[in-house]
């Protein structure tokens, strides 16, 4: 059998059973259990499955999706706020501080406002004007529009990334599948939160506990990249564990 008919096959047996096993796909295909692996990263990468610990899901086509600001900001609002709260508590007066444009950030942003000697840097106009008239000094990178996230990308936000240092990075995402890493449905979006994360010396992702066991369109960066993470009290205990056994300092609100 050629692997693209191999594949199509597995594609047909994930929509049909509503998840697929490595190793009955090895047993069925007469194959082993490393072609079966690949055989569904591609898949994933396609966008024709959704890969998971030990197989396959159908495509979550809600992680997918690129929802507008307002859309998401109308999300997990009670969780969003206490998340905030705990995230402002990590940072201290005079430190350099990242934002990307997700709503969970926006949120942390709000909660910095009376932290003095604070250097804000962000690609996300709407933090920018909310930061406006408060001590704290922002610097917005350049670069494209993009009008569902009200973010700036592409090489003029990545460029000027790469020339700054920072100390905390701030990172909503909209997948955070812990065996895989951090997502989200815009590719441009991805490479300039891969940039974040390089010029900032720790990243805390910022997320509620429906983005986990969630892959998006584009890769950010592998869960290695984590340094710590704060999320709700609904995180299932397997993707709690998952955090700590990664050596991520995980704080549950």
């Amino acid at each position: 059998m050629l692997s693209e008919e191999r594949r199509r096959k597995i594609s047909e047996l994930v929509q049909r059973d509503g998840r697929v096993v490595v190793t009955d796909l090895a047993r069925r295909f007469s194959t082993s259990l490393i072609t079966i692996r690949k055989d569904l990263e591609h898949l994933h990468e396609q966008g024709r499955l959704q890969r998971a610990h030990g197989g396959a899901l159908p495509v979550d086509n809600a992680a997918l999706r690129d929802p507008s600001l307002h859309e998401k900001e109308r999300l997990h609002r009670k969780e969003k706020l206490r998340i905030a709260e705990a995230a402002a508590r990590l940072i201290k007066p005079g430190q350099v501080i990242i934002f990307d444009s997700g709503t969970t950030s926006t949120a942390v942003a709000r909660a910095t406002k009376n932290i003095r000697d604070l250097t804000v840097i962000t690609n996300a106009v709407n933090i920018a004007a909310e930061l406006a008239g408060t001590d704290i000094e922002v610097i917005l990178t350049g670069g494209v529009l993009r009008k569902n996230s009200f973010s700036l990308v592409g090489p003029l936000a990545e460029d000027s990334l790469r020339h700054i240092t920072a100390d905390l990075l701030f990172l909503a995402v909209d997948g955070f599948d812990v065996s895989y890493g951090l997502t989200t449905p815009n590719i441009l979006e991805a490479r300039v939160n891969r940039v974040m994360m390089e010029s900032a010396k720790a990243t805390v992702v910022v997320c509620d506990s429906s983005k986990f066991g969630r892959r998006s369109l584009s890769l950010i960066a592998p869960t290695s990249a984590v340094h710590h993470t704060i999320t709700d009290k609904k995180i299932s205990s397997r993707d709690l564990r998952g955090l700590r056994e990664a050596g991520i300092k995980t704080i549950v609100v």
